[in-house]
């Protein structure tokens, strides 16, 4: 008998295990209790003696059964054939019975030519209840690439998946899925882009589904096996709507060639890392590989990875809509970029997972099964795209307005010290500091929001009448020939939710009418208040907030007619503002941060209404001031030209460099005049302090506390232009001020 204690079985092969599981696949499937089998390397229970101390083992009598949660691969763990089992099956207990002996899982196999093979059993029970779905990302940039759903509508029923790469065959561009998400080919697929469903393209003839194992991996054993690639392309319609990026990742690097003469065992416990549409960032590590999932008429289906979590208290985060997630090697020693970020190499393409359960286990086991990116490849005779419209920061979301917030709370006027003092403890709520905006991972739905992204981030998707809020077309004329910002120069009184809905009535737009200077107003209204009141938790989060619509006024294509270009009927034309806003600002960031606090042309901002109590209309005629310094500044038309003579991959480049500076100066002017704002609140409350006021400290407020406001439907309601009007100078319901008036009493505020 072989003393496994003594045996050497470092030298096995990924060849070597599989010929003893191809010889005793049939013995091991006909024992009731296994239900899969993989190859990997031993997992070792955290309370043998060789868990710490190689070659000092613990009698297996005095061990817990085996499980993924109380077991891990060490460095010196044995080269093995997986055997997962439903129960567990001790020494002991074959006195009792022995015939249970018969459903022993044998400690290792030896094959004819006298290799021996451990085996290493592993208790789990499978999970077949769905799982919840978890707080998906929030996903909004201009470019679609790895990481983004893909949508289909199949029989009345939405499905979801996620893209993993960009693909070429030499001519025509290609996403990479897997074919249970494309399905059959000529099938429309969307993604989902900013509150609508962007068609990608349609579903390519050329897919893969099963192959035989000995076919996919020539020269390995695998009779009656069959291996499930599963993957599919989407032809894209316009890739220059795409990046080669895929989000949360960043670039990528060359592909993990692992084929049959590279295939090692060392890539077993590797750490492994992956973005999925549905459950955002993902981190595991590679447990095993060939696993052999299920049996149907004697065939047996085999995946070339199983990734499980990296540890018992760190879970996998894999949900249903992450088929087709791309995964990478996550090697702290890979490749970088110019920016000195890791470009990570993709080795695998998600397909499905499953939940694993163990007795005493902390938390259920899930794993995701894989197929290597390599045979993908070659199996349809694709190359991946590493370099197309790169450059982006991993955050591709709306980068100025975070950038905006934290910038106002160190340009807050000295002399109102207990106001400086707290806006700047809180720089961080309101937006993130230079280090965290330039690495930030994409926002996970349900996480805090940075104040001043939360209209985007989480009002959009809660709040449909906030979308007005947002813009303004400062430069369309109305019926008298002026525009509004004409109109609002000419008389400050103009400024005023009757009157622009008048001008729009006098336009004949219903819809889409803009608002964004009286949701300033209004929220500095509340401002005032929550001051007055000492209410210093509401203020920040208020204040934080408004840093959002301060940031859109200074933003052109925010306050023209031209935001989506000249001709809003050419689908190329209309990217202009996400791309310019989005794209251009995002992968630019780094030189902004340098270049906005010295930015040439910006004057100082001054004090809004000084040497009084200033109102919330004062304050709306300091940000339509702000519109026109904007327009004056960087005209929206400047943008929109630019944008439409350098079409190509080049475009991002060729608008920053024309337009960078410029944009520099906006983002200054905003952060200037949002600092102006917080200060003209501040003062407007502390005219009228209520009994008891006390002033504020350097308290920076609990993120729980701050997104526990911004949840509530109540907190700072949101408006469109034609549901407000004014009753005592605020702000009010345009409902609630016709209801007051039939009352013969004035409206509240």
């Amino acid at each position: 008998m072989i003393d496994l204690r003594r045996h050497d079985f470092s030298s096995l092969s990924v060849k070597d295990l599989l010929d003893a599981r191809e010889a005793f696949h049939v013995y091991l499937a006909h024992l009731d209790r296994v239900f899969a089998t993989a190859i990997g390397r031993y997992l070792i229970r955290e309370d043998d003696r060789n868990f710490h101390d190689a070659g000092h083992h613990t009698p297996s009598g005095e061990l817990e059964p085996r499980t993924l949660t109380n077991a891990s691969v060490r460095e010196w763990s044995w080269p093995c054939v997986l055997v997962f089992v439903r129960d567990w099956l001790a020494h002991a207990d074959l006195a009792d019975a022995p015939a249970k002996a018969a459903e022993m899982v044998p400690p290792y196999l030896i094959l004819p030519d006298n290799r021996v093979i451990p085996t290493c059993v592993v208790q789990v029970t499978p999970q077949d209840e769905a799982q919840a779905a978890p707080n998906s990302p929030v996903f909004k940039s201009d470019l679609i690439g790895g990481g983004f759903p893909v949508l289909a509508d199949v029989q009345n029923k939405t499905h979801v998946g996620s893209i993993g790469c960009l693909v070429t065959d030499g001519d025509a561009v290609y996403a990479l899925t897997n074919r249970h998400v494309t399905g059959e080919p000529g099938r429309e697929l969307f993604a989902g882009f900013k509150n609508t469903d962007r068609r990608l393209g349609v579903t390519d003839s050329r897919q893969l589904a099963k192959r035989p194992f000995s076919e996919a991996y020539p020269g390995w054993p695998g009779l009656k096996c069959q291996s499930n690639l599963d993957a599919g392309l989407i032809r894209i319609d316009d890739v220059t709507g795409w990046s080669a990026q895929v989000w949360g990742i960043g670039e990528i690097g060359d592909i993990w060639d692992l084929n049959v003469d590279t295939f090692r065992l060392d890539v077993i416990n590797r750490p492994v890392v992956a973005f999925g549409s549905v459950s955002g960032p993902m981190r595991g590590r590679i447990l095993g590989l060939f696993y052999r999932y299920k049996t149907v008429g004697g065939m047996e289906y085999v995946t070339d990875f199983v990734i499980g979590p990296r540890g018992p208290d760190a879970p996998l985060n894999n949900y249903p809509g992450d088929s087709g997630t791309l995964w990478f090697d996550d090697d702290e020693d890979s490749p970088k970029n110019a920016r000195g970020a890791r470009r990570l190499r993709p080795f695998a393409l998600e397909w499905g997972g499953q939940v694993l359960l163990a007795p005493g286990g902390r938390m259920p086991t899930q794993v995701a099964f894989g197929v290597c990116l390599a045979t993908i490849c070659r199996e349809l005779d694709v190359e991946i795209i590493p370099d197309w419209n790169i450059g982006h920061t991993e955050y591709w979301g709306e980068w100025g307005h975070v950038k905006i917030g934290a910038y106002a709370t160190a340009l807050v006027d000295p002399a109102l010290q207990p106001l400086q003092d707290l806006m700047s403890a809180n720089a961080e709520n309101i937006g993130l500091d230079d280090v965290l905006l330039q690495r930030l991972a994409p926002h996970q739905r349900g996480a805090f929001a940075p104040l001043a992204d939360v209209a985007d981030l989480v009002w959009r998707n809660t709040r449909p009448n906030d979308e007005s809020n947002h813009f303004a077309d400062m430069d369309k004329a109305g019926a008298d020939g002026e525009t509004l910002l004409e109109s609002c120069a000419a008389d400050p009184g103009f400024i005023d939710p009757d009157k622009w809905n008048a001008y729009y009535e006098g336009i004949s737009e219903d819809q889409k009418r803009g608002a964004l200077p009286f949701r300033v107003w209004q929220i500095a209204e509340a401002m005032a208040d929550y001051a007055a009141n000492g209410q210093w938790l509401e203020f920040v989060c208020a204040g934080g907030i408004v840093a959002h619509y301060v940031g859109d006024a200074c933003q052109p294509l925010h306050i023209s007619q031209y935001h989506h270009g000249r001709d809003m009927a050419d689908p190329k034309q209309t990217k202009v503002h996400s791309v310019y806003e989005t794209t251009m600002v995002g992968r630019h960031g780094p030189d902004l941060i340098q270049m906005i606090p010295t930015a040439a042309g910006v004057a100082p901002v001054a004090e809004i209404a000084p040497g009084g109590a200033p109102t919330g209309h004062d304050i709306a005629v300091a940000v339509v001031a702000l519109m026109q310094r904007t327009v004056d500044r960087l005209a929206p038309l400047t943008i929109v030209d630019a944008f439409d003579s350098h079409m190509g991959s080049g475009q991002v480049d060729a608008l920053w460099t024309a337009l960078g500076p410029q944009t520099a100066a906006c983002m200054q002017d905003g952060a200037r005049t949002l600092a102006r704002v917080w200060e003209a609140a501040y003062r407007a409350g502390l005219a009228a302090p209520a009994e008891g006021w006390a002033a504020p400290t350097a308290t920076r407020f609990a993120q729980a506390d701050l997104s526990g406001l911004y949840q509530r439907q109540d907190f700072l309601p949101s408006y469109t232009l034609q549901q407000i009007t004014t009753s005592n100078g605020k702000i009010v319901p345009w409902a609630s001020s016709q209801a007051a008036a039939a009352a013969g009493a004035p409206a509240s505020p």
